[in-house]
């Protein structure tokens, strides 16, 4: 099941799944480490007339959506068998690591008054691990702590202005134990006040409502490396006020969201709240220092060997210039600097990379079929860096950020660039196609390296390197002439999806794939209106349009991504 919301500040970062539960939390980067790992969750629960519902059960009726314009979630659960309606608003405050719900508690009766008692419940897995971890009630703070040596974490709230009034530690998953949830189904936690090894916590507030009667209940989790630290941030909640911090967080997300003004001329409502919405997830997954990763949900795994929490550097430099046309030029810039840090002495990106700028994991060996070394990336990430750089300075005009750079990151690139090629075609050497799937030359690979080649010539030109300026051009018009004569088939009229060199041939993949066409175009190798690109366009759509109502494209040809078992509707 995929998570319904995603909160964050860049870095700490939470899902809430569709039952209102954390099913991710990352701190200290948005994508890295993940203290709940989606095996786990923070389920909340009501007690009422004597039995404990929580969330996640069918008697239940949640509506989980986000609030307009705003980096924050609004479920509404509803359960008219037990009579009680929660309305929780969930967020991440955007200046400090805490996460807050404000929960609107109302009693559904209209013929009594009744005891609530709201159950919160926790389990962590500190630095990804299930061992070693301390869960305890601190007394001096009037809170449950969970910690394992860095990583702490601390749970609090109060229902009308008081504080909670029940809680217990213990173990789950070992021991035969279940978990510490288990101990609120009387409605009375047994105040078990510390707990080690895999220990989860549940904390209760009861409040007294009367009929048709609403209270409002607030619940903060504080993140830190310490518990001087998280303690800190507990006594900031407290001093302000959750219900402050909710809405100067909301204040901050619409700020950030309208500061550039669109018209939106002609669009539809739907389609700007899509726009914005799209931003703000986008914004969520970014860290403080720069690390753009693809997905922070941990239910999308990669055939359960590993999950998307990684920053790939083509996609992450697309989101970057998403950022940098939508205003926020800041982030863009963190985005670079982190590719800054990351490149490698010789000048390109490996396949991919955690949050905090290690390598990644990777399933592209350094040894070929016949054992014959080769460089496991996929070129065109180190192409998209710089094509996405140049665009971000057509609308920034930052020539001090520029500068800073031109050595490090975009010469050294370049440099790459120009002598990763084969002397026979003047194309990339192989690597990676951009799907991770196939090693040899593609043209989306080329083309992007064409586009970067020519981004390059662009800041050389601006910082008066007109050596390395002259040398780049030279480089992409080689690269030109090389797509045009080795990755166009005249006979059919598109471009294939790549070629693979033995010591006697070039043998063509004739597969039609969406991507070559969309590089030649997107990257400027030929302009739109050039009669291969209409031709190449017109045979990609037709081969790969899906036939089912549901529309779109293929990848390409045969394409076994997500693709149902026996389906011959789409790319066939």
């Amino acid at each position: 099941m995929s998570n319904a919301l995603t909160l964050g500040n860049g870095s700490l970062l939470v899902n809430i799944g569709s039952f209102g539960e954390v099913r991710d939390l990352y701190f200290p980067y948005a994508g890295f480490e993940n203290h709940v790992g989606g095996r786990l969750c923070h389920q909340v629960g009501v007690f009422a007339d004597g039995r404990l519902s929580w969330l996640a059960d069918p008697e239940w009726h949640l509506t989980v959506e986000s609030e307009d314009d705003t980096l924050a979630g609004k479920i509404l659960a509803v359960n008219q068998s037990l009579g009680v309606s929660l309305l929780l608003t969930d967020l991440v405050y955007n200046e400090k690591n805490i996460f807050l719900r404000r929960v609107v508690v109302k009693n559904l009766r209209d013929d009594s008054s009744r005891s609530l008692k709201i159950f919160f419940h926790h389990q962590f897995e500190p630095y990804e691990s299930h061992v070693a971890h301390t869960a305890y009630f601190d007394p001096t703070q009037r809170a449950v702590i969970h910690y394992r040596n860095r990583r702490v974490f601390l749970i609090n709230g109060t229902f009308e202005g008081k504080p909670f009034d029940d809680y217990s530690t213990g173990v789950f998953g070992a021991e035969g134990k279940e978990g510490t949830h288990k101990d609120a189904e009387d409605g009375r936690l047994a105040k078990n006040n510390i707990e080690h090894g895999r220990v989860d916590s549940v904390i209760g507030l009861e409040a007294e409502l009367a009929p048709l009667e609403e209270k409002i209940l607030y619940y903060w989790l504080t993140v830190g490396e310490s518990i001087s630290e998280v303690a800190e941030l507990n006594n900031y909640v407290l001093k302000l006020g959750p219900g402050h911090l909710i809405e100067t967080t909301k204040n901050f997300w619409r700020a950030w969201i309208n500061r550039r003004q669109f018209s939106f001329h002609g669009l539809t409502p739907s389609v700007v709240k899509l726009f914005n919405k799209s931003l703000l997830i986008i914004r969520s997954h970014v860290s403080n220092n720069g690390a753009i990763v693809a997905s922070s949900d941990s239910n999308s795994r990669q055939s359960d060997k590993d999950t998307y929490a990684y920053v790939w550097l083509r996609d992450a430099a697309m989101a970057a210039l998403a950022l940098s046309g939508a205003g926020d030029v800041n982030v863009a810039r963190l985005f670079f600097n982190f590719c800054n840090q990351t490149i490698s002495p010789d000048g390109y990106f490996m396949h991919k990379y955690s949050p905090d700028g290690a390598l990644g994991s990777s399933w592209h060996p350094w040894l070929g079929p016949s054992g014959e070394l080769q460089l496991p990336i996929q070129e065109d990430g180190t192409a998209l860096v710089l094509v996405t750089l140049w665009r971000h300075y057509e609308i920034s005009k930052d020539l001090e950020f520029v500068e800073t750079v031109y050595n490090s990151l975009i010469r050294r690139a370049a440099d790459f660039m120009v002598l990763y090629r084969d002397e026979r075609t003047g194309l990339p050497k192989p690597s990676y196609d951009l799907w991770e799937e196939k090693w040899g030359v593609s043209t989306f690979t080329a083309a992007s390296v064409y586009g970067a080649l020519r981004a390059a010539a662009n800041f050389a030109h601006l910082l008066g390197k007109v050596k390395s300026e002259n040398l780049y051009l030279e480089t992409a018009e080689m690269m030109k002439a090389g797509i045009l004569k080795y990755l166009f088939d005249q006979s059919r009229g598109y471009f294939c999806k790549m070629i693979k060199f033995s010591e006697r041939e070039i043998v063509a993949d004739l597969t039609i794939d969406c991507s070559s066409i969309y590089g030649i175009f997107t990257f400027g190798v030929l302009p739109p209106d050039d009669e291969r690109v209409k031709q190449a366009i017109g045979l990609t759509e037709q081969v790969l349009r899906n036939r089912t109502g549901i529309g779109g494209l293929a990848r390409y040809e045969n394409d076994g991504y997500h693709r149902p078992a026996g389906s011959t509707h789409v790319g066939n």
